[in-house]
């Protein structure tokens, strides 16, 4: 997994092919989409396995959850996901009495 200023450019003959390629990874941390239709980008963005899809743009929002798939790791920082990962849930069933 590489950190740090990296674009690879490998051709494709299709919308599909191009998502099989990208997903061809055992790493998952982002992927960015670039389309003039925001629709379409949408559709790929759902396809990608990645825990982060930067669609026309490269801003990263800091309440957004941070984090990958796969090898990129299944945590997430950031946001309230973020803070969940510290939380411990619990849950209580039943009918309690009333004056408890």
């Amino acid at each position: 997994e590489i950190f740090g200023p990296v674009l690879s450019i490998i051709p494709y003959n299709s919308e599909e092919e191009a998502i099989r390629i990208a997903n061809d990874t055992v790493y998952g941390l982002n992927n960015a989409v670039g389309s003039a239709s925001p629709e379409r980008a949408m559709q790929v963005a759902r396809k990608l396995r990645s825990g982060m899809v930067m669609i026309n743009d490269t801003t990263v929002l800091p309440d957004a959850p941070f984090g990958g798939y796969k090898q990129s790791g299944n945590a997430r920082e950031w946001g309230t996901m973020g803070i969940e990962e510290y939380l411990v849930t619990k849950t209580m069933a039943g009918k309690p009495k009333s004056n408890l």
